[in-house]
């Protein structure tokens, strides 16, 4: 069937607007496939730009570290990070389907609405948190400009329904968006690098902010605190990172496009957030109210900034919903992606209204850590040892199939993921944790199928290798899409 086609029959079935992207928890078809590296890297360079990791990058400052600490702290965070985020990636390049589906494959079919759930959940916070800090942002820049308080509660809910509008129009509206965002992010990014430089303070100067903090030795046991905490961001994200490359044409384009982005990308919120923050001697922990300070009143520079902001939030944003989106039609079939964007948005506006989730990141990101972790370190054991790469898409969507395991549940995983978030809490995060308990759950994991699937149909049966054939794998070159009965 033709992409047009399956299309037109995706959207009479979940009752979704034309013009949207129809794909949803369904393969897509290869002729879609076309997608190159410099679109990927666009995408997630645009995801990681943006208000939260430049506020984020500003806190390490105020924290105590100097700045060049703060660069290795973020540098540290992506390679912790993006380990499980490559390997998740990979899914979506070799068989077209989201993330989230093919957790199917490892936890079960039942097992994955469980993993969705936390995901969706991981959505609506971080929607929430990137507009509460692109929001005080933008308070800041309209209080310069009309010179009186505003409502920040207002601009929240105002801004958020701004990004919700183009997050239902799907894939190609983050592709589109994009594009066209990123040459004016990093010009403009190049402009208040420019500002701050030249302010006239002296603490402003780039060999004050340079050398801020660098006599007092390393802080190794805060950047680990740091590190993990801003990596485990980007566990909780492994789940939808076959999304964003579901489209790609091959497994290099998506390897070159992701990471080169994750680490050009953290570094210039790194040293966009840092440099604001040591330049006021971290005074101060909010990097837009000295980007702001800087501005002078110019009300050029001023809406620059306003421009600046709206541009992150929104391409970070449009990407939080979307993953949601997908999470919630994995739980409910009968629900398109559409739809499913429609509902978490709602969540998301709401808690756009409650500004404390930016005061509370590290202890957020500690709850996702310890849930994330061990999820992770079962789905990189199972899918490289057990599935050695192969999944066999058909089965994915199949009650009756190789993929039910117990009554559609893998309870092993999640026992392992029980025992994996305890050992992830007892750990301290200066031993970096999530490194730590990815380490022992998969293998301790991998153990237990080794054991237990000597004396399990079922088991053996769901882990079995599948022969890596176009037609039995639903990897490239298949069109299959069969849906769940």
């Amino acid at each position: 069937m033709k992409a047009s086609q399956m299309e037109e029959s995706l959207a009479k079935k979940y009752k979704q607007p034309k013009g949207v992207e129809q794909f949803g928890i369904e393969a897509v078809s290869d002729e879609l496939r076309t997608v190159r590296w410099w679109d990927t890297f666009l995408i997630v360079l645009n995801f990681i730009v943006n208000p939260g990791t430049i506020v984020i990058s500003g806190s390490l400052i105020a924290a105590g570290m100097s700045f060049w600490e703060a660069i290795l702290t973020g540098f540290f965070s992506i390679v912790i990070g993006f380990s499980v985020y490559l390997v998740a990636a990979t899914v979506g390049v070799d068989y077209g389907i989201p993330g989230l589906v093919s957790l199917r494959r490892v936890f079960g079919i039942r097992g994955s609405w469980i993993a969705s759930g936390l995901r969706a959940v991981s959505s609506v916070y971080w929607f929430a948190f990137q507009t509460i800090a692109g929001s005080i942002g933008l308070s800041a820049v309209l209080e310069a400009l009309m010179h009186r308080p505003v409502n920040l509660a207002v601009i929240s809910v105002v801004f958020a329904l701004f990004q919700v509008a183009v997050a239902t129009v799907g894939y190609n509206s983050l592709k589109i968006l994009s594009r066209y965002t990123f040459v004016l992010k990093i010009v403009f990014s190049i402009i208040l690098m420019v500002v701050l430089m030249n302010y006239p303070q002296a603490s402003f100067h780039p060999s004050a902010v340079f050398s801020f903090a660098t006599g007092e030795g390393a802080k190794w046991g805060l950047i680990a605190l740091w590190s993990t905490g801003m990596a485990a961001a980007w566990f909780s994200n492994f789940t939808d990172a076959a999304d964003f490359c579901r489209y790609s044409k091959t497994r290099v384009d998506m390897w070159i496009g992701t990471f080169l982005a994750a680490v050009i990308g953290q570094i210039i919120c790194s040293f966009v957030g840092g440099y604001a923050v040591a330049a006021v001697l971290g005074k101060s922990s909010n990097a837009f109210d000295v980007i702001v300070q800087t501005a002078n009143g110019a009300v050029w520079l001023l809406i620059l900034i306003f421009v600046y902001i709206v541009m992150d939030n929104w391409t970070i944003n449009v990407q939080n919903l979307y993953t949601g989106g997908l999470a919630i039609s994995n739980i409910f079939t009968s629900l398109g992606r559409f739809w499913g964007t429609i509902i978490v948005s709602g969540f998301g506006v709401f808690l756009s209204l409650l500004p404390q989730l930016v005061n509370g990141y590290i202890g957020y990101m500690s709850v996702l850590g310890d849930l994330f972790a061990p999820m992770g370190a079962v789905f990189v054991a199972h899918y490289l040892i057990f599935s050695r790469g192969r999944i066999n898409v058909p089965a994915l969507y199949d009650r009756s199939g190789q993929y039910w395991y117990w009554n559609g549940f893998n309870w092993i995983a999640f026992f392992w993921m029980v025992v994996g978030y305890f050992i992830n809490k007892s750990i301290p995060q200066s031993m970096l944790n999530i490194v730590c308990t990815t380490v022992i759950v998969g293998f301790l994991y991998w153990l237990s199928v080794a054991i237990i699937r000597k004396k399990s149909a079922a088991l053996l049966h769901a882990i079995e290798h599948q022969p890596k054939s176009h037609q039995e794998s639903g990897g490239i070159g298949s069109s299959t899409n069969i849906h769940l009965t």
